[in-house]
């Protein structure tokens, strides 16, 4: 039997003494369903976007309130062409469904791009390639969990 994607983060975490917290509940598709079962704020919610940059695939990763600053996030990484990923291409890429993949491009050969603005929050929460699986941990965990390129990418 295959790690599941929540079993390979956990180990990673686990390995690197990254202290996280785990929440099983009922399945959510929307940040503010998730927000709403986890009993946090939509703004620590860590949004893990996959986008077709020029000619490869990255993430973005930001607060749940926010959305995907195109022009901003084009200006600051040199990305000509920008798009969101297809939900077919998101699955091929990580065999997750949008909604479920976790603010860890690297798991996924991806490159992360982090919004600063995740930094304002304490602790961040997210779906751990599950929509019935979240993971809390603290900003400066993640940017210890894995590498980012920090910028100002939402609006």
């Amino acid at each position: 039997m295959s790690a599941t994607v929540f079993d390979t983060l956990a180990q990673r975490l686990t390995t690197a003494g990254i202290p996280y917290d785990v929440l099983r509940h009922a399945p959510v598709f929307t940040s503010q369903e998730a927000a709403a079962i986890r009993g946090t704020s939509l703004s620590s919610g860590a949004k893990a976007l996959i986008c077709k940059a020029d000619d490869r695939f990255v993430m973005f990763v930001l607060p749940a309130d926010r959305k995907l600053a195109s022009k901003a996030a084009r200006q600051q990484t040199g990305i000509k062409s920008l798009r969101f990923a297809t939900r077919e291409e998101v699955l091929e890429l990580t065999s997750l469904t949008p909604g479920s993949i976790p603010p860890f491009g690297s798991s996924f050969g991806l490159v992360t791009y982090c919004d600063r603005g995740l930094a304002n929050e304490p602790r961040i929460n997210f779906n751990a390639g599950d929509h019935s699986i979240s993971l809390s941990l603290t900003y400066s965990d993640y940017t210890r969990a894995e590498p980012l390129t920090l910028g100002n990418f939402a609006e």
